[in-house]
Protein backbone atom coordinates (compact mmCIF):
# COMPACT_ATOMS: atom_id res chain seq x y z
CA UNK A 1 0.00 0.00 0.00
CA UNK A 2 1.65 3.33 -1.05
CA UNK A 3 0.60 6.93 -1.14
CA UNK A 4 1.29 9.47 -4.02
CA UNK A 5 4.74 9.94 -2.48
CA UNK A 6 5.51 6.57 -3.13
CA UNK A 7 5.54 6.01 0.58
CA UNK A 8 5.06 2.70 1.98
CA UNK A 9 1.75 2.29 4.03
CA UNK A 10 2.41 -0.22 6.53
CA UNK A 11 1.73 1.02 9.81
CA UNK A 12 -1.52 1.77 11.52
CA UNK A 13 -1.77 3.50 14.60
CA UNK A 14 -5.26 2.83 16.72
CA UNK A 15 -6.54 5.01 19.39
CA UNK A 16 -9.22 2.85 20.63
CA UNK A 17 -10.44 5.56 23.91
CA UNK A 18 -10.20 9.02 24.82
CA UNK A 19 -9.86 8.42 28.20
CA UNK A 20 -6.71 8.36 30.57
CA UNK A 21 -6.14 7.85 34.31
CA UNK A 22 -3.18 10.21 34.35
CA UNK A 23 -3.66 14.12 33.74
CA UNK A 24 0.00 14.89 32.00
CA UNK A 25 0.74 18.67 32.40
CA UNK A 26 1.46 18.97 28.29
CA UNK A 27 -1.83 16.70 27.45
CA UNK A 28 -4.39 17.93 29.37
CA UNK A 29 -5.64 20.45 31.58
CA UNK A 30 -5.80 20.04 35.17
CA UNK A 31 -9.88 18.95 35.10
CA UNK A 32 -9.20 16.39 31.87
CA UNK A 33 -11.19 17.02 29.03
CA UNK A 34 -14.94 16.38 28.26
CA UNK A 35 -15.29 12.42 27.50
CA UNK A 36 -16.41 11.35 24.04
CA UNK A 37 -19.64 9.80 24.27
CA UNK A 38 -20.02 6.04 24.87
CA UNK A 39 -21.69 5.93 21.73
CA UNK A 40 -19.32 8.20 20.15
CA UNK A 41 -16.47 5.41 20.45
CA UNK A 42 -15.66 3.00 17.37
CA UNK A 43 -17.00 -0.89 18.87
CA UNK A 44 -14.68 -3.68 18.87
CA UNK A 45 -16.26 -5.04 15.65
CA UNK A 46 -16.00 -1.72 13.53
CA UNK A 47 -12.18 -1.41 14.78
CA UNK A 48 -11.73 -5.44 13.81
CA UNK A 49 -13.42 -4.40 10.32
CA UNK A 50 -10.76 -1.84 9.59
CA UNK A 51 -8.09 -3.77 11.03
CA UNK A 52 -8.86 -6.84 7.81
CA UNK A 53 -9.82 -3.97 5.45
CA UNK A 54 -5.40 -2.91 5.43
CA UNK A 55 -3.78 -5.75 6.57
CA UNK A 56 -4.64 -7.65 3.07
CA UNK A 57 -3.72 -4.65 1.53
CA UNK A 58 0.32 -4.33 3.16
CA UNK A 59 -0.17 -3.00 6.42
CA UNK A 60 1.54 -5.47 9.27
CA UNK A 61 2.20 -3.19 11.94
CA UNK A 62 -0.26 -2.11 14.48
CA UNK A 63 0.26 -0.44 17.56
CA UNK A 64 -2.74 0.41 20.32
CA UNK A 65 -2.91 3.54 21.95
CA UNK A 66 -5.11 6.17 23.84
CA UNK A 67 -5.87 8.29 25.90
CA UNK A 68 -4.31 5.13 27.96
CA UNK A 69 -5.43 1.79 26.39
CA UNK A 70 -5.37 -0.32 29.09
CA UNK A 71 -8.54 2.00 30.71
CA UNK A 72 -10.82 1.06 27.73
CA UNK A 73 -12.99 -2.33 29.04
CA UNK A 74 -12.34 -5.56 27.47
CA UNK A 75 -8.85 -4.16 26.03
CA UNK A 76 -7.60 -7.75 25.68
CA UNK A 77 -10.53 -9.16 23.89
CA UNK A 78 -10.09 -6.41 21.49
CA UNK A 79 -6.33 -7.25 21.33
CA UNK A 80 -7.30 -11.22 20.68
CA UNK A 81 -9.94 -10.11 17.88
CA UNK A 82 -6.60 -8.49 16.16
CA UNK A 83 -3.75 -10.44 17.16
CA UNK A 84 -6.18 -13.17 15.00
CA UNK A 85 -5.59 -11.58 11.92
CA UNK A 86 -3.47 -13.26 9.47
CA UNK A 87 -0.84 -10.75 8.21
CA UNK A 88 0.14 -8.89 11.47
CA UNK A 89 3.45 -8.79 12.54
CA UNK A 90 4.04 -6.48 14.97
CA UNK A 91 1.21 -5.82 17.12
CA UNK A 92 2.35 -3.10 20.10
CA UNK A 93 0.70 -0.92 22.70
CA UNK A 94 1.54 2.68 23.65
CA UNK A 95 0.80 2.79 27.92
CA UNK A 96 1.39 4.43 30.88
CA UNK A 97 1.90 1.23 32.73
CA UNK A 98 0.11 2.16 35.52
CA UNK A 99 -2.16 -0.96 34.76
CA UNK A 100 0.25 -3.11 33.40
CA UNK A 101 0.97 -5.14 35.84
CA UNK A 102 -2.58 -6.31 36.12
CA UNK A 103 -2.79 -6.81 32.14
CA UNK A 104 0.28 -7.45 30.97
CA UNK A 105 0.05 -11.35 31.04
CA UNK A 106 -3.55 -11.14 29.53
CA UNK A 107 -2.16 -8.79 26.95
CA UNK A 108 0.59 -11.20 25.87
CA UNK A 109 -1.50 -14.47 26.17
CA UNK A 110 -4.19 -12.47 23.72
CA UNK A 111 -1.75 -11.89 21.32
CA UNK A 112 0.23 -8.75 21.94
CA UNK A 113 3.96 -8.86 21.24
CA UNK A 114 5.10 -5.70 22.80
CA UNK A 115 5.33 -2.30 25.07
CA UNK A 116 6.25 1.30 24.79
CA UNK A 117 6.13 2.80 27.84
CA UNK A 118 5.26 6.94 28.46
CA UNK A 119 7.57 7.49 31.57
CA UNK A 120 8.91 11.17 31.53
CA UNK A 121 11.15 10.67 34.89
CA UNK A 122 12.29 8.53 37.09
CA UNK A 123 11.93 10.37 40.26
CA UNK A 124 8.81 9.94 42.21
CA UNK A 125 8.19 13.60 43.03
CA UNK A 126 8.65 14.78 39.86
CA UNK A 127 6.37 11.65 38.30
CA UNK A 128 4.00 12.98 40.75
CA UNK A 129 3.85 16.17 39.13
CA UNK A 130 3.74 15.88 35.64
CA UNK A 131 1.01 13.63 35.68
CA UNK A 132 -0.75 15.49 38.70
CA UNK A 133 -0.76 12.16 41.07
CA UNK A 134 0.82 9.19 39.21
CA UNK A 135 2.56 6.85 41.43
CA UNK A 136 6.19 5.81 39.25
CA UNK A 137 5.85 2.96 41.53
CA UNK A 138 3.14 1.12 39.65
CA UNK A 139 4.82 2.28 36.37
CA UNK A 140 7.54 0.07 37.67
CA UNK A 141 5.79 -2.79 38.62
CA UNK A 142 4.13 -2.77 35.43
CA UNK A 143 7.64 -3.10 33.39
CA UNK A 144 8.93 -5.94 35.72
CA UNK A 145 5.69 -7.48 34.86
CA UNK A 146 6.08 -6.90 31.18
CA UNK A 147 9.55 -8.47 31.04
CA UNK A 148 8.72 -11.39 33.07
CA UNK A 149 5.75 -12.46 31.12
CA UNK A 150 7.73 -11.87 27.66
CA UNK A 151 6.43 -8.51 26.09
CA UNK A 152 9.87 -7.72 24.04
CA UNK A 153 11.09 -5.13 23.22
CA UNK A 154 10.14 -2.60 26.26
CA UNK A 155 10.69 0.85 24.90
CA UNK A 156 10.34 3.91 26.91
CA UNK A 157 8.86 7.00 25.20
CA UNK A 158 9.84 10.30 27.32
CA UNK A 159 8.62 13.56 26.35
CA UNK A 160 11.67 16.21 26.44
CA UNK A 161 11.74 20.20 26.39
CA UNK A 162 14.14 20.87 24.62
CA UNK A 163 17.15 18.51 24.93
CA UNK A 164 17.70 14.83 26.11
CA UNK A 165 20.39 16.04 28.52
CA UNK A 166 17.94 17.63 30.38
CA UNK A 167 18.17 15.87 34.01
CA UNK A 168 14.71 13.75 33.89
CA UNK A 169 15.51 12.16 30.47
CA UNK A 170 18.81 11.43 31.65
CA UNK A 171 17.08 9.55 34.53
CA UNK A 172 14.81 7.98 32.03
CA UNK A 173 17.79 6.69 30.32
CA UNK A 174 19.60 5.26 33.17
CA UNK A 175 16.68 3.40 34.04
CA UNK A 176 16.72 2.12 30.70
CA UNK A 177 20.45 1.03 30.75
CA UNK A 178 20.08 -0.35 34.18
CA UNK A 179 16.94 -2.51 32.96
CA UNK A 180 17.38 -3.41 29.29
CA UNK A 181 15.30 -1.63 27.73
CA UNK A 182 15.03 1.13 24.76
CA UNK A 183 15.02 4.78 25.33
CA UNK A 184 13.41 6.95 22.68
CA UNK A 185 13.24 10.85 23.08
CA UNK A 186 10.36 12.69 21.91
CA UNK A 187 10.56 16.60 21.11
CA UNK A 188 7.41 18.23 23.04
CA UNK A 189 5.58 19.14 19.94
CA UNK A 190 2.53 21.61 19.22
CA UNK A 191 0.14 20.76 16.83
CA UNK A 192 -1.70 24.51 16.44
CA UNK A 193 1.91 26.02 15.13
CA UNK A 194 3.52 22.71 13.32
CA UNK A 195 6.01 22.17 15.48
CA UNK A 196 7.86 18.91 15.81
CA UNK A 197 11.41 16.96 15.74
CA UNK A 198 12.23 13.81 14.76
CA UNK A 199 12.14 11.00 17.48
CA UNK A 200 15.33 10.53 19.18
CA UNK A 201 15.93 6.71 19.23
CA UNK A 202 12.50 5.87 17.07
CA UNK A 203 11.48 6.44 13.29
CA UNK A 204 8.63 8.97 13.99
CA UNK A 205 8.55 13.03 12.67
CA UNK A 206 10.61 11.81 9.71
CA UNK A 207 8.14 12.65 7.23
CA UNK A 208 9.94 11.42 3.84
CA UNK A 209 9.48 7.91 5.31
CA UNK A 210 6.11 7.98 7.04
CA UNK A 211 4.57 4.86 7.17
CA UNK A 212 1.70 5.22 9.11
CA UNK A 213 -2.12 6.45 9.12
CA UNK A 214 -3.82 6.65 12.24
CA UNK A 215 -7.48 5.61 13.82
CA UNK A 216 -9.29 7.90 16.21
CA UNK A 217 -11.11 6.28 19.17
CA UNK A 218 -14.27 8.23 17.38
CA UNK A 219 -13.53 6.57 13.67
CA UNK A 220 -11.80 8.48 11.71
CA UNK A 221 -8.51 7.67 9.72
CA UNK A 222 -6.48 10.50 9.88
CA UNK A 223 -3.56 10.47 7.29
CA UNK A 224 -1.46 12.93 9.28
CA UNK A 225 -0.84 13.46 12.92
CA UNK A 226 -0.17 17.46 11.57
CA UNK A 227 -2.98 18.08 9.72
CA UNK A 228 -6.40 18.37 10.17
CA UNK A 229 -7.77 15.88 7.53
CA UNK A 230 -9.45 12.81 9.09
CA UNK A 231 -11.95 11.09 6.86
CA UNK A 232 -14.86 8.83 8.91
CA UNK A 233 -15.28 5.25 8.53
CA UNK A 234 -18.61 5.29 9.77
CA UNK A 235 -19.54 8.06 6.89
CA UNK A 236 -18.07 6.99 4.44
CA UNK A 237 -16.86 3.38 5.14
CA UNK A 238 -13.61 2.14 5.64
CA UNK A 239 -12.86 1.60 2.22
CA UNK A 240 -13.32 5.19 0.70
CA UNK A 241 -11.89 6.83 4.30
CA UNK A 242 -8.72 4.79 3.78
CA UNK A 243 -8.63 5.41 -0.27
CA UNK A 244 -8.93 9.36 0.60
CA UNK A 245 -6.41 9.36 3.29
CA UNK A 246 -4.01 7.63 0.91
CA UNK A 247 -4.87 10.28 -1.38
CA UNK A 248 -4.21 12.97 0.91
CA UNK A 249 -1.41 12.25 3.04
CA UNK A 250 0.45 15.08 2.76
CA UNK A 251 4.13 15.60 1.76
CA UNK A 252 5.41 16.75 5.33
CA UNK A 253 3.57 18.00 8.26
CA UNK A 254 2.02 20.94 8.93
CA UNK A 255 -0.41 22.35 11.19
CA UNK A 256 -3.10 20.70 13.02
CA UNK A 257 -5.00 23.35 15.25
CA UNK A 258 -8.09 21.20 16.05
CA UNK A 259 -6.24 17.99 17.12
CA UNK A 260 -5.50 16.81 20.45
CA UNK A 261 -2.74 14.53 21.61
CA UNK A 262 -5.08 12.63 24.12
CA UNK A 263 -7.67 11.08 21.04
CA UNK A 264 -5.38 10.93 18.18
CA UNK A 265 -3.07 8.73 19.72
CA UNK A 266 0.35 10.50 19.15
Amino acid sequence: MYDRFNREINYLRISVTDRCNLRCTYCMPPEGVPPLKHDDILSFDEILEVVKLVVPMGLSKIRITGGEPLVRKGIVELVAMIAQVPGIRDLGMTTNAILLDRFAEPLKSAGLHRVNVSVDTTDPQKYASITRGGDINQVFAGIEKAKQVGLRPIKLNCVIEKSHDEPDAQLVKQFGRDNGLQVRFIHMMDMETGYFRPVEGGQGGICESCNRLRLTSDGYIKPCLFSPKAYSVRDMGPAEALALALENKPKRGGQNPQGSFYNIGG
